[in-house]
């Protein structure tokens, strides 16, 4: 039986006196695809945030690989939970430096051979390891941010976003890599997405979110049965 690799206890996160998530709990097994969706501001980006260490609960507790997340020491949490962001920045310089950015960090080198297969992972060419990375499409840099969080090996995947500000064509085009990430390399991963049908597509279950709580969590099929009011406004609103 499949193990939980995060576990959620009644997290609760304030900023100032607002509060943005609202005693959430639950659990994601270990090697599987979740999706997280809901309005903008339910709280989505600030969990993600929780996960991988760069903010920290007001309340509750998380459990990754059943350990406190207060007990590891940030590189080694960040090493274990990798995150992509919606904008993929590229720093002045070429792939191969926007891809040595997480050795740097360590005082390590990253290699021009282990660039080159991070690149091959991603479905793009090692020929662009030392073109400037900032002429790339939107779509290769995507790709290039998902190599870089990739250079730590991470267990977790925590993808924020990534395909919103992309054309349907490369949108598509990182929803097949991720999902072949997925599957080779036993990851676990959690995706935020604003687009339904693009949870449905990758993932094994969805969480649904307002007002900084969890309101449902369903599979696809369930997701289709469901009698929740606030669940049907969302996507009755996200179709039109």
């Amino acid at each position: 039986m499949t193990q939980p690799i995060i576990k959620l206890k009644n997290i609760s996160y304030k900023l100032e006196n607002t509060l943005i998530l609202n005693n959430i709990s639950g659990a994601i097994d270990t090697g599987t695809m979740t999706s997280f969706i809901g309005p903008s501001g339910s709280g989505k980006s600030t969990l993600f945030r929780l996960l991988n260490g760069l903010k920290t609960a007001n309340s509750g507790h998380i459990y990754i690989q059943n350990k406190s997340i207060d007990t590891f020491d940030p590189i080694e949490l960040r090493q274990l939970v990798g995150i992509v962001l919606q904008e993929a920045i590229m720093i002045k310089g070429t792939v191969y430096d926007n891809l040595s950015i997480p050795t740097q960090l360590k005082d390590e080198t990253l290699s021009e051979e282990k660039a080159k297969e991070l690149l091959t992972l991603v479905n793009l060419d090692p020929s662009i390891l030392m073109q400037d990375a900032r002429t790339l499409s939107g779509g290769q840099k995507q790709k290039v941010s998902i190599a870089r969080t990739l250079v730590n090996q991470p267990t977790i995947l925590l993808l924020d976003e990534i395909t919103s500000s992309l054309d349907p064509v490369s949108q598509k085009a990182i929803e097949s890599l991720v999902k072949d990430l997925h599957s080779r390399l036993g990851l676990t991963i959690l995706w935020i997405t604003h687009s339904i049908e693009q949870a449905k597509e990758v993932s094994e279950s969805i969480w649904i979110m307002k007002d900084g709580q969890v309101i449902e969590k369903s599979t696809s099929h369930e997701l289709e049965q469901t009698t929740n009011q606030d669940v049907l406004s969302f996507i009755k609103g996200e179709n039109q």
